[in-house]
């Protein structure tokens, strides 16, 4: 595009009879736009033109998509407040597993001081009744 525009300058140079451009042949004022061509064939074989319109796509899809988030109260600028309540969920969770952990050390703890008979179920403490043979 840059050569497209010096060609223009340089044709309304050398119409104008402005400075030294008004002396030069019309070969050598008509060059940007040849140079513009050869450009223009590069970057379409290339791909670089492909590329470029593919970002600005992506671009333009980004910032829609940044705007929509900002609009809905999700995107980027409530960062802080999700990051608050993430924070506040986890203290949550360790809290409350905290007090289970307390809750199974003190009901493993009842379970080891008591003295049961694994056959019976009976703590050994208490009498037990023998069943005698019926016969």
């Amino acid at each position: 595009m840059w050569f497209v525009g010096l060609g223009v300058l340089l044709i309304a140079m050398k119409l104008g009879d402005v400075s030294v451009v008004a002396e030069w042949n019309w070969w050598m004022v008509l060059a940007p736009f040849g140079v513009a061509v050869l450009w223009w064939i590069y970057a379409d074989s290339s791909g670089l033109t492909k590329r470029r319109e593919m970002e600005k796509l992506e671009n333009k899809k980004l910032e829609r998509r940044r705007k929509n988030m900002a609009a809905l109260g999700t995107g980027r600028d409530n960062r802080k407040t999700a990051d608050a309540i993430a924070r506040a969920r986890e203290a949550s969770a360790a809290r409350i597993e905290a007090e289970r952990s307390q809750k199974r050390v003190h009901n493993e703890k009842i379970v080891r001081d008591s003295v049961f008979d694994s056959r019976t179920g009976v703590p050994l403490d208490e009498p037990r009744e023998t069943s005698k043979p019926q016969g």
